[in-house]
């Protein structure tokens, strides 16, 4: 790896966090965006660049849940040799002295096996090379997520400060700059939300799994929309919308940031009014008030169209077949959602009888639950956790 992590002339790794299950979804997307290298592995996708890569992937990836500038790697046998190394990264070239940082490490598979003592080496590296305030990491939520220095979602609240992940490996100790502060779901639009609301990185995955990339001019219907993310998300992709056009990030705060350029970088945005509109109905009246405030903030109310009615009530739209997906209610834990079979299969009929030609994208947590639709859904399935729930995107081709 590279020594110098701040010049353009020395590419690095960057690590693109995805929901477990998803990293091949991830992996087109940051394909199709334009990014070197990208390359799926345990719990995300890399790819390669320098800092304004780091940037744009904060920007404009809508399927990252954060993005890790992976800034040093070296071999650690023991705490001592740790302490030394961590003092020969450039931290001055990378951090500044004046922003509050925060290091977590995790340990596995190493003669280095206590993670809160090797936190401590990395701390007090920073401290006595830079001059850095440290702020000491909250106690890690328990789980094993998929990739160590990158847990797939962190809800704590997040002080002002720059986290550093430190991965110790096999004796490999990975560092990490966490480039995104807030995971990136929250776009920056959403204040508004209903029960167990579906994020926007996981809904623009399940919406680039089902086919839908904004190319083609197809409507896409969620029936029981919620606060209306898979709606909103449809719209932006379609009008060419950034998805962190609204919101700040970690970057912000490094030495390596270039107000100018990132501020070129953000404007450099071509809004495209898409041709066709896109739907969301919902039985809870409440919801549609929320979808509609938060398609508002989004800046695509313009282009969406919110009702508050049944399932048994929806209708296709004028215009081409597209995409209906929909996230319905599902049972906390396997076998609780048998009460919900009959709005599953009301849900089936309306779309069998009423949508042909549509693809249907359904996502919910339990295989009865799917069955009920008497849906023809294709073999197998994208399976990923939401909210802590293990659910499946299953989909359909265009009905007949």
């Amino acid at each position: 790896m590279n020594t110098d992590p701040t010049s353009p002339a020395q590419p690095f790794e960057i690590f693109l966090v995805a929901a477990p299950g998803l990293e091949p979804v991830l992996c087109a997307e940051a394909s199709d965006r334009g990014f070197t290298n990208p390359t799926m592995v345990k719990g995300g996708v890399t790819v390669t660049g320098g800092w304004p890569e780091v940037w744009r992937a904060n920007l404009e990836l809508r399927g990252a849940t954060r993005v890790l500038a992976r800034v040093a790697s070296f071999r650690a046998l023991h705490l001592a040799q740790l302490d030394k190394r961590a003092r020969r990264v450039p931290w001055a070239e990378i951090l500044r002295a004046d922003v509050p940082v925060r290091v977590e490490a995790s340990c596995k598979a190493s003669r280095i096996y206590h993670a809160g003592a090797a936190a401590q080496r990395i701390e007090r590296a920073i401290a006595e090379e830079l001059g850095a305030p440290i702020v000491k990491a909250a106690p890690k939520k328990t789980g094993k997520p998929a990739d160590r220095d990158a847990p797939e979602e962190d809800t704590r609240p997040l002080e002002i400060a720059v986290q550093i992940k430190a991965r110790i490996d096999d004796d490999l100790c990975t560092i990490s700059v966490d480039s995104s502060g807030e995971s990136l779901h929250k776009r920056g639009h959403k204040e508004a939300v209903n029960k167990a609301p579906m994020r926007e990185t996981l809904a623009a995955l399940f919406l680039r799994q089902c086919g839908y990339d904004g190319r083609e001019p197809v409507p896409v219907v969620d029936p029981m929309c919620g606060s209306g993310t898979f709606v909103i998300e449809a719209a932006e992709i379609a009008a060419g919308l950034k998805p962190g056009r609204s919101r700040s990030f970690a970057f912000e705060q490094l030495a390596t940031f270039d107000p100018a350029r990132w501020q070129s970088l953000r404007g450099n945005t071509t809004v495209t009014p898409p041709q066709v509109r896109f739907y969301g109905s919902d039985r809870d009246a409440g919801a549609i008030t929320m979808s509609r405030a938060n398609a508002e903030r989004a800046g695509v109310g313009a282009w969406t169209d919110f009702a508050h009615h049944a399932i048994s009530d929806l209708t296709p739209p004028e215009g081409p077949p597209g995409l209906v997906i929909v996230n319905p209610p599902y049972g906390a834990r396997i076998g609780e959602g048998k009460s919900l079979i009959p709005l599953y299969h009301a849900m089936g009929q309306t779309l069998k009888t009423r949508f042909t030609g549509w693809r249907v994208g359904i996502v919910t947590n339990e295989a009865a639950l799917a069955k009920a639709t008497e849906l023809p859904f294709q073999e197998g399935g994208v399976s990923v956790s939401n909210g802590g729930i293990r659910v499946t995107l299953y989909q359909t081709d265009p009905l007949s």
